[in-house]
């Protein structure tokens, strides 16, 4: 499970642990293509990262493909709020 923690967003989680992010905040078109660009950059190289460890045999194929589903989705919900973090609730896990 730590593994998968190493991969998540340290942008986010360094704001989770300082002031709250501000969601009201309206970003114009030129910013939003450009923070899209960013995380679509860090996402591929996430992906390749991701690949690597597979190829290398670190990680299963299964579990690769899990935890590039879930930077996927990460991607997506950050897409639909307009590349602006959102703060949640941690899951509980059971």
């Amino acid at each position: 499970m730590a593994f998968i923690t190493a991969f998540g967003c340290p942008i986010y989680s360094a704001a989770t642990n300082a002031e709250p992010v501000k969601s009201n905040v309206q970003l114009t078109d030129k910013q939003v293509k450009e923070l899209a660009k960013l995380h679509k950059d860090i996402l591929n190289k996430k992906k390749e990262l991701i690949s690597k460890y597979v190829d290398y045999g670190v990680l299963s194929e299964e579990k690769g493909k899990k935890i590039i589903s879930r930077m996927e989705r990460r991607y997506k919900k950050l897409e639909q709020n307009g590349f602006i973090l959102k703060r949640e609730k941690p899951k509980t896990r059971q």
